[in-house]
């Protein structure tokens, strides 16, 4: 698939975050978000499934069963949706690097 060029929106990011480390479905993935960004960050359950629908056309996530049963949406990172993710966090974290110099030198001036 193609490369990802506009940067991620923090919903996405959060997302495909939570994903990275396993299988998870919605309301996880909501709860998680809340967790890791000690409650900055809150996704709704409709920009939740906005996300995720997009993210499936994407072919970065897949949408399977779950075991058991039960009627939750469980989703899992693709190979092109951990690329995306890694891509992004190498942006970010390039961002942050370059702020910081920035601060450091005009600190210490």
């Amino acid at each position: 698939m193609g490369k990802q060029s506009e940067p991620l929106t923090e919903s996405y990011f959060y997302i495909l975050m939570c994903l990275y480390g396993g299988d998870n479905h919605g309301y996880g993935i909501m709860q998680m978000t809340e967790q890791l960004s000690d409650g900055r960050v809150k996704i709704g359950s409709g920009t939740m499934y906005g996300a995720t629908g997009n993210m499936l056309k994407k072919g970065w996530i897949i949408e399977r069963p779950e075991i058991g049963g039960e009627r939750r949406r469980m989703y899992r990172l693709t190979d092109e949706g951990r690329r995306v993710f890694l891509e992004e966090y190498r942006r970010i974290s390039d961002l942050a690097e370059s702020a910081k110099q920035v601060i450091e030198n005009a600190d210490n001036a």
